[in-house]
């Protein structure tokens, strides 16, 4: 007998779904097929709804479970995110309303200055949320940091070198940290006649806000400053003001180079090249 997930999810995952759901019928399997997730579109009940779901190492879904718990409830109650119905965090399992609406990526909104603006007033919801001060989180990036610096990459011995002795300065401090998305740009974008929503919250975490905008800045923004004044225009103050924005960037591109060096990513991984080479001019650590 075919199974309603046609053998998508772990057997646990699709009873527990079956459970959760009366009859649900898959529609599409929209999963990237990149790191060991499952993402599928699913009917039950007359109703659109997302089950989201991870193999043995994944990460993401336990991180978007905690999301639900109370982060995303200011943009629930506009709308702008979905809100979660079921979770199993020991499965690996979840399911969500799907929202209505096209991706941002690749099309002509990815580039329109009212959905930056809109973007920064959701951001701005999200990071309303709970701030605290997290006394370990500039050494326990750091880490994280050289920890991709110690795997396999193709970043040069020199540019390496220069990151490894501006990150030595970084262990130790405190920083004020903030519910924040971890991948917001476009490709986790809806529009839907006009208006912006916010998808997959997989990796969520208590950062510095401006942790938000390394993506932004790197890609859309980089030739479009015009985007990145709308995005504050509805955000507010500008995270980017921050004493560790450059550190930040740094961080955010030795992970996007060596994650596409271990994917196979090329174009992703001269992104990441290039980021990397930009902050560091930036940290004055090298000019080429």
């Amino acid at each position: 007998m075919t199974r309603w997930d046609c053998g998508l999810l772990s057997s646990r995952q699709a009873e527990l779904v079956s459970g959760w759901l009366h009859s649900p019928e898959m529609v599409a399997d929209l999963s990237w097929g990149i790191v060991d997730s499952t993402v599928l579109h699913v009917r039950a009940d007359g109703a659109d709804l997302i089950v989201k779901a991870g193999g043995p190492t994944n990460h993401h879904l336990g991180r978007e479970i905690d999301a639900h718990d109370g982060a995303t409830a200011s943009l629930i109650a506009r709308g702008l995110a979905a809100p979660l119905r079921h979770a199993d965090r020991s499965a690996r399992v979840l399911v969500l309303d799907r929202l209505p609406g096209m991706l941002v990526a690749g099309s002509e909104s990815e580039h329109d200055p009212d959905v930056h603006r809109q973007a920064g007033a959701a951001l701005a919801l999200l990071h309303s949320g709970d701030t605290h001060v997290d006394p370990d989180y500039e050494e326990r990036v750091t880490e994280r940091t050289l920890a991709w610096l110690d795997g396999p990459h193709r970043i040069q011995r020199t540019v390496e070198n220069d990151v490894r002795r501006l990150l030595a300065d970084q262990r130790g401090s405190a920083a004020h940290v903030v519910p924040t998305h971890g991948d917001w740009q476009p490709r986790n974008w809806l529009i839907d006649q006009g208006t912006l929503r916010v998808i997959d919250f997989g990796r969520f975490a208590y950062r510095p806000a401006c942790t938000d905008l390394c993506h932004l800045a790197g890609q859309q923004w980089r030739d479009r400053p015009d985007l990145a004044d709308a995005f504050i225009e509805g955000y507010g103050p500008d995270p980017r003001d921050a004493p560790q924005w450059p550190i930040e960037q740094l961080r955010e591109a030795v992970g996007t180079a060596a994650y596409a060096f271990q994917i196979g990513d090329a174009d992703f991984e001269a992104q990441g090249q290039r980021m990397l080479r930009e902050a560091l001019r930036m940290l004055g650590g090298a000019s080429s």
